[in-house]
């Protein structure tokens, strides 16, 4: 543990806020202000993730130690630990919020591996910083096992996203009220360590133009690709044409992130823009959940029930919208704001270009067809159809299959008994143009190439929720079993089939933790 190498170029290079202590305030003219964690009355490690302990260059040894339990529960510091919190803004569900800030989240600092990779270690639920306004600044075990298990199954998944290397119970007890409905009650409370090669956000930026101050956000822009954005700098000058770069860059790898999460079925919950990352990670894993049956305008989030802005088949706009709010935020460092503009234009074909593939690759075609997707869509609509299960069950569907065969084949995906009465009218039209394109394809290749696409196994809400509830009565066994699953989410694992790779139960439809969630943490 104590051969981490720490830098503190973040530290050493941006604006500190001058007050040392967390009174919650506005704080001014500041990218960051120092905290320290709280101390927790009996932490104990849970959980680790092996491969994230190698990016930092851990050992097995040193994740068991007493000394790494400490650290990441909040209890102890190395040596060359810098604890802060970062300032930013944010629009949350389309309306400026002002400062936000790490309310409950604290950096330990970056760490560099013998690799030179840099690794922002941060603290999740340890503590209060000028940035909780009326929070504790601590998390509950149900939310950290979520954020946990999610952080990593996305990894495996192919979806780009921060890590998550520990998870710690505090031993505390914190007062939660689940769904804002006046039944507050006392939960075990848990750390959990994230691990990205920043935490910057959109709203990082927001809040510098929103109080016009340019000279910060300058500072911190220029900060930014200089630290994590190298390749974007010509003749080690930093202009106009280096923030164009750089916006682009943000715009692509946001689209991919988000055409990632259309392909696993995964629903973000929370899309507001101090929930974007300017990497292009999914972050922050709050109220999000797994699309079951197909329905483009479901949302997990409680707090979204009404208006579903962030529903599974808004999030590619959603994600143009915050885009579009980091370049007004960047706009004023500008004296033409065209490029920008320009950019922006760009997002909507490039998505729907990259959807495309993404659609023909999960329908294992050589080609894409609008028709076949869009009618695909519309049938999956009509009749309760598990995602996961229909698009994996799609794949051992061969060209020499009659029709009968193929509704057959992905018979498991439908919910409810009835689904015969109306399955083959609707599927009947639609599987005889599919076997003609596969046929027409002839590619041998088909079943594992999509099989690399669409997953068989997936973190479903029912899933977690059941490792909550055994853990939050003191057995872990299912936290860690489901965990080395994810690992694998490709993969058949048939010892696993029966238990992870099925729809939601019935009992599941309407269970708290397992439909929607509220952001209570």
């Amino acid at each position: 543990m104590k051969h981490l190498r720490f830098d503190h170029t973040f530290i050493d290079k941006l604006p500190a806020d001058p007050v040392t202590h967390s009174v919650r305030r506005q704080v001014v003219e500041a990218c960051y202000s120092f905290v320290s964690p709280k101390t927790t009355a009996a932490p104990k490690l849970l959980i680790h993730s092996p491969e994230v302990a190698e990016l930092l260059d851990l050992s097995d040894k040193d994740c068991h130690s007493d000394l790494f339990t400490q650290v990441f529960s909040g209890n102890a510091l190395l040596d060359d630990m810098k604890p802060y919190a970062m300032c930013y803004g944010g629009h949350q569900f389309g309306n400026w919020a002002g400062q936000l800030g790490d309310g409950r989240a604290i950096v330990l600092g970056d760490v560099i591996n013998n690799k030179g990779e840099r690794w922002t270690l941060q603290l999740k639920g340890a503590g209060e910083t000028p940035y909780s306004r009326s929070a504790d600044g601590l998390a509950v075990l149900r939310s950290s096992i979520r954020e946990f298990l999610c952080s990593e199954a996305m990894f495996h998944l192919g979806v780009p996203t921060t890590r998550a290397l520990s998870l710690c119970a505090t031993g505390d007890q914190v007062w939660r009220d689940m769904f804002y409905d006046g039944h507050p009650e006392y939960e075990h409370g848990a750390v959990v360590c994230r691990v990205a090669p920043s935490f910057l956000r959109f709203g990082s930026f927001e809040i510098f133009a929103a109080r016009n101050d340019l000279k910060t956000l300058k500072t911190l822009l220029d900060f930014t690709i200089r630290t994590y954005f190298p390749h974007l700098i010509q003749d080690d000058n930093i202009n106009t044409d280096t923030y164009t770069r750089w916006f682009a860059e943000v715009c692509d790898t946001t689209k991919t992130m988000i055409i990632h999460w259309q392909r696993v079925g995964f629903v973000h919950g929370v899309m507001n823009t101090d929930n974007m990352s300017i990497h292009g990670l999914t972050i922050d894993y709050g109220p999000y959940g797994w699309l079951e049956d197909y329905n483009p305008d479901w949302t997990p989030n409680t707090t979204d029930a009404t208006n579903h802005r962030y529903a599974f088949g808004k999030q590619a706009h959603i994600a143009h919208w915050n885009l579009m709010k980091l370049a007004q935020a960047i706009a004023p460092l500008f004296s033409d704001t065209t490029p920008l503009q320009d950019t922006l234009n760009a997002y909507a074909p490039a998505y729907k270009k990259a959807w495309q593939t993404m659609m023909q690759q999960k329908l294992g075609l050589n080609t894409f067809d609008e028709a076949l997707a869009e009618q695909l869509m519309n049938n999956l609509e009509r009749i309760e159809t598990d995602m996961t299960i229909f698009f994996r069950k799609l794949a051992d569907i061969s060209a020499q299959n009659t029709i009968e065969q193929c509704i057959q084949t992905i018979s498991p995906a439908f919910y409810g008994d009835d689904w015969e009465v109306y399955a083959s009218n609707i599927w009947k039209d639609w599987f005889n143009d599919y076997l003609k394109h596969i046929q027409s394809d002839n590619n041998a290749n088909r079943k594992q190439a999509m099989n690399l696409v669409n997953p068989k196994y997936v973190l479903r809400n029912y899933l977690a929720q059941l490792a909550i509830d055994k853990a939050d009565s003191g057995d872990v066994f299912m936290l860690h079993e489901l965990f080395e699953v994810l690992k694998k989410p490709y993969a058949e694992q048939p010892e696993f089939e029966d238990k992870y790779a099925q729809k939601r139960p019935d009992w599941a439809k309407e269970k708290a933790g397992c439909s929607m969630l509220s952001c209570s943490s």
